[in-house]
């Protein structure tokens, strides 16, 4: 029975194995059976749709894009083990299917879904989504930008020469970026920290999805230059009702689908009370403007409609290659010192902390540098922008308010920041930034420093050499394309910059409310 039982097995053996040979032998099968199935289907993709390869730093990412997917979706791959971008909380399962994953991600207004080494869910980078200004359509994406009367943005730039200390007038040139820093290299111009309400304006009118119809608008830029409005009546004994004249007259019922941009910080535009002394105006005081989306360098947290947006660097690339190019120079960029500051004491404030800083970093032995900018030595960016090169961290402790340019400075740079005030940037830029800070800085309670609890040198110094690399990788390969704006006519296609950055925000935000 048993021989029986093998000769009945035999037989269809023999028939399968005739006919598996017979299929082996097409040109097909022999084909299909060289091609490992991952590279089979990418291939299928590839003829199903379109697709642009990012190389960032040690990471791979390979964004596709299709008839039926209407945005643009990444895989990423990389050598770098436990490298993880925070996001909210996801389903995990990658075995959800393909459906299930593009459903997640259209409910999320500014996600790409990444593929982690561990099987779960991340999220890329926003800055490596190639750059929504170069749209094929404008469906739901236009901005309408408000022709004011020249009294609200070029007559205020007409009086560059007459404006709190200084002559503005050489930074507005190049359409506000300034004259070109030769030394740092393509696309670095001495811009003033002010400047980011002719940066943007100049943006938002050459922008591919401006329109001309307000019916066919989503979003409406108001390009009151605010910031400039403030500074020409700074340190002059003039009345409220002068500081106050251009908000006035300018205010209009703004809805929500409306947004200014401004150049200074939140409470420069909320004067409380009438006193002559009292320090700006109170255009964001304004019953009118109550529902209006208000982007500013530094907002108030608990104001709901203030948005912070970085402020403008000394980088203004025009082409991917501008930023590549910079990111390889910084990434390799041999850091001598551990620590650096780049600022000046408060001896009027004694509450300020940064006077502790000095004295620790100017201590023998500790490779700390400290750039004094009283005596002018952060009047050269190149300096300063060196100064941030050479160093592993850099402190940024709160100034006149807690937010400091030289944030971004540092960013830019490949400098792991120091923080001491969660409002420096932690509440401040929720759509340039991540949640997780501990991915690009180091925070310490001002109230330590202040009781001489710390040192910070020391505690710096703890830091694994490790840790600190990937923090850099991940500030420039990551973080740094999309903290700086680009120049106005960037042609940034893989990369979205500050500016792309805040408009998409501001679109998703404009859309949820409908």
């Amino acid at each position: 029975m048993a021989i029986s039982m093998t000769k009945k097995k035999s037989k269809p053996s023999k028939k399968l194995e005739t006919k598996h040979h017979q299929f082996s032998d097409t040109l097909l099968f022999k084909i299909l059976n060289r091609i490992p199935l991952a590279i089979f289907l990418l291939i299928l993709i590839f003829l199903w749709s379109s697709s642009t390869t990012i190389i960032s730093g040690k990471f791979v990412h390979v964004c596709v894009s299709s008839r039926k997917l209407n945005n643009l979706y990444c895989l990423s791959a990389g050598t770098q083990p436990n490298f993880e971008i925070p996001i909210p909380a996801l389903n995990n399962n990658i075995s959800t299917g393909i459906k299930e994953v593009v459903d997640i991600v259209q409910e999320v207004p500014d996600p790409i879904v990444n593929n982690g080494s561990d099987g779960k869910l991340r999220l890329l980078s926003r800055s490596w989504i190639s750059n929504k200004d170069h749209v094929t359509s404008c469906d739901g994406k236009g901005i309408y930008v408000y022709d004011l009367p020249s009294k609200f943005n070029k007559d205020l730039v007409g009086q560059c020469g007459d404006m709190i200390w200084t002559n503005f007038c050489k930074y507005f040139n190049n359409e506000a970026m300034g004259e070109p820093l030769v030394k740092l290299g393509k696309g670095w111009y001495h811009t003033h920290q002010y400047a980011l309400e002719l940066i943007f304006h100049t943006r938002a009118l050459k922008r591919p999805c401006r329109v001309y119809n307000e019916n066919k608008a989503k979003l409406f830029y108001v390009p009151f230059y605010g910031g400039l409005d403030i500074l020409r009546w700074h340190f002059k004994n003039v009345s409220n009702d002068v500081k106050d004249t251009l908000g006035n007259h300018g205010k209009k019922n703004s809805g929500k689908d409306h947004v200014f941009v401004l150049g200074k910080i939140s409470w420069d535009f909320r004067r409380k009370n009438d006193d002559v002394s009292s320090w700006g105006t109170r255009f964001l005081e304004l019953d009118q403007l109550q529902k209006s989306i208000k982007s500013l360098i530094e907002r108030q947290p608990w104001h709901v409609n203030d948005i912070g947006i970085p402020h403008p660097t000394y980088f203004h690339p025009h082409l991917d290659d501008d930023i590549i190019t910079w990111q390889l120079k910084i990434i390799r960029s041999n850091r001598t010192s551990l620590v650096s500051f780049a600022g000046a004491a408060r001896p009027d404030a004694p509450q300020n902390i940064r006077s502790i800083l000095i004295n620790q970093c100017n201590n023998p032995g500790t490779n700390c540098r400290f750039l004094n900018c009283s005596s002018g030595g952060c009047d050269q960016p190149e300096s300063v922008i060196e100064l941030f090169m050479d160093s592993e961290f850099c402190l940024q402790p709160p100034g006149d308010s807690p937010t400091r340019k030289s944030v971004f400075d540092s960013l830019v740079s490949g400098c792991i920041l120091v923080l001491f005030d969660p409002f420096t940037a932690y509440y401040q830029y929720p759509w340039h930034l991540p949640e997780d800070h501990s991915k690009y800085s180091v925070f310490i309670e001002q109230e330590e420093v202040r009781k001489m609890k710390v040192n910070i040198i020391e505690k710096l110094k703890k830091v694994p050499v490790r840790e600190r690399e990937d923090m850099r990788r991940y500030i420039v390969y990551e973080l740094l394309p999309g903290l700086v704006y680009g120049d106005s006519n960037s042609q940034l296609e893989k990369f979205q910059d500050a500016f792309s950055i805040t408009i998409n925000n501001l679109l998703a935000r404009v859309n949820k409310i409908e």
